[in-house]
C-alpha cells in the first residue's frame, strides 16, 4: 500500500420507516470502488422507489478511476444520463415527474469529493467535530413539512406543490437540465464522514448525530442513527451510509511492537 493511499470501511442502513408502505429511499455501499450514494426518491405510485433504485443501479456500474476529477466527471454523466432517462420515463407513465435526489461520496488515494441535488445531506466528522458539507437545494415555506418537487414536469408545466411543504429546487429527473453542487477536501486520518436521507435529520438533532458517529464502528452508528429516527415517530424513510478514513501510515498512529 502506497503512502497517501487511506483505508476506508463503511456501512449502509436503510428503513421505510413506521408511516410509509413503500421505502423510496435507496442507497450504494461500494467500499471497494471509493463510491457511496444516498438516493430519496418521490414521484407518487411507487415511482419514487423505482427512481432511487434506478440512480442506485446506474452508479453501481461505476468503476474506480483516477484522478478525482476524472471520477467526479464519470458519476456526472451516468447522473445527466439518469436524469434523461427519468424525464422520458414521466414521458411513458404519462406522470409529471419521476425523480430522486443524489448525495454521493467518491474517494481516490487522499482525496474526496461530493456530488449532490437536492436535501439529501453529507456531513463530515473531523476531530470531533460535526460539520455539514452539504446545502439544501430547497425553498421551505413558513409552515415547512413534508417535502415536494416545484419542478417543471416534461410537457414544461410546474407540478403541483401542497400548501405547508419543503420545495425541493433541484433532484434527478426534474428539469431537463440537471445542475449538480460539488465539493473536494483532502482526508485526513480518522475522518467519518455520513450520507442520509432527509428522513434522519428532520428528525434527529446534530449534536445526536456527532455522539452516534463518535461511539462505535461504521455498522454501530448507523443502526443507532436509524433507530433514533423510528423512536421519533419514522414518519418518513431513513437512510444512512457511514464511511470512514484511516491512513496507516498517519504519524500520529500508535504502532504495539511486542519486542519493545
Amino acid at each position: 500500500m502506497e503512502p497517501g493511499r487511506f483505508c476506508w470501511s463503511s456501512a449502509a442502513l436503510s428503513d421505510v420507516g413506521l408511516v410509509r408502505r413503500v421505502n423510496e429511499d435507496a442507497c450504494l455501499d461500494a467500499c471497494e470502488s471509493g463510491l457511496w450514494a444516498v438516493a430519496d426518491g418521490m414521484g407518487g405510485h411507487d415511482f419514487g422507489e423505482l427512481a432511487s433504485s434506478m440512480l442506485v443501479r446506474a452508479l453501481a456500474c461505476q468503476a474506480p478511476c483516477t484522478p478525482l476529477a476524472a471520477f467526479s466527471l464519470a458519476v456526472n454523466n451516468r447522473l445527466q444520463k439518469l436524469n434523461d432517462e427519468l424525464r422520458m420515463l414521466a414521458v411513458t407513465r404519462g406522470v409529471p415527474m419521476i425523480g430522486t435526489t443524489v448525495v454521493t461520496l467518491l474517494a481516490t488515494q487522499a482525496q474526496c469529493a461530493i456530488l449532490w441535488a437536492g436535501d439529501s445531506r453529507a456531513y463530515l466528522m473531523r476531530h470531533g467535530v460535526l460539520r455539514q458539507l452539504t446545502r439544501d437545494h430547497r425553498q421551505p415555506d413558513a409552515a415547512g413539512a413534508a417535502s415536494a418537487f416545484a419542478a417543471s414536469g416534461p410537457g414544461g408545466s410546474a407540478a403541483p406543490v401542497a400548501s405547508g411543504t419543503n420545495v425541493i429546487t433541484r433532484a434527478v429527473g426534474a428539469t431537463a437540465t440537471l445542475t449538480l453542487d460539488e465539493t473536494v477536501l483532502a482526508v485526513e486520518d480518522g475522518d467519518i464522514f455520513l450520507l442520509c436521507s432527509d428522513g434522519l435529520t428532520n428528525t434527529v438533532a446534530d449534536c445526536e448525530i456527532a455522539h452516534a458517529l463518535l461511539h462505535g464502528s461504521c455498522r454501530q452508528a448507523s443502526q443507532a442513527l436509524v433507530a433514533l429516527a423510528l423512536q421519533r415517530g419514522g414518519a418518513d424513510n431513513v437512510t444512512v451510509v457511514v464511511v470512514t478514513a484511516t491512513d496507516p501510515y498517519s504519524s500520529e498512529r500508535t504502532v504495539f511492537n511486542p519486542a519493545a
